[in-house]
């Protein structure tokens, strides 16, 4: 009697096509996310509030008192914006721990393209900030800095 011998090769391409189609499904939705980022923000209510703040902000040391006090005098325009863009930890109930990696994904670009519009911006330092602003545990702060290097996101100054 001869042996049937079990080829892998069938099964795993099988697997490999659902991880394709799995993956598909989170690149569309990242796709959806880079050609609709913060669009609340050329609209009211939040337009007229990102007009008068985001100048300011511009010129505020990012964590520091003034820039949080700004950042509170942006009132409903801003609470409009977390409630409706839900990159931002506000967003959620739980902050945080209540996004997927899609919104941790966008979050992390969004820190990035932030540290770009102030001649101070760091990264490195932005994400000490929010790490403790959001609470965001060690494991997940070192996955954000993985990423962050790994696209190159660290600048001479960030690291």
């Amino acid at each position: 009697m001869t042996e049937t011998r079990y080829d892998s090769r069938a099964d795993t391409l099988k697997h490999s096509m659902r991880v394709g189609e799995l993956l598909v499904a989170v690149i569309g939705e990242l796709a959806d996310r880079a050609t609709h980022h913060d669009v609340s923000k050329t609209e009211p209510p939040e337009v007229e509030v990102f007009d008068k703040f985001t100048p300011l902000l511009a010129k505020s040391a990012f964590g520091s008192d003034e820039y949080k006090s700004q950042l509170r005098e942006m009132g409903e325009g801003l609470r409009h914006h977390y409630a409706v863009n839900s990159h931002h930890p506000e967003h959620y109930v739980n902050g945080v721990n209540g996004m997927t990696l899609v919104d941790v994904i966008e979050m992390l670009a969004d820190w990035r393209a932030a540290t770009e519009r102030n001649p101070n911006g760091d990264l490195g330092r932005s994400m000490d900030i929010n790490r403790d602003r959001f609470h965001v545990d060690e494991q997940l702060d070192q996955i954000m800095r993985n990423t962050a290097v790994h696209f190159g996101w660290f600048t001479r100054q960030d690291v």
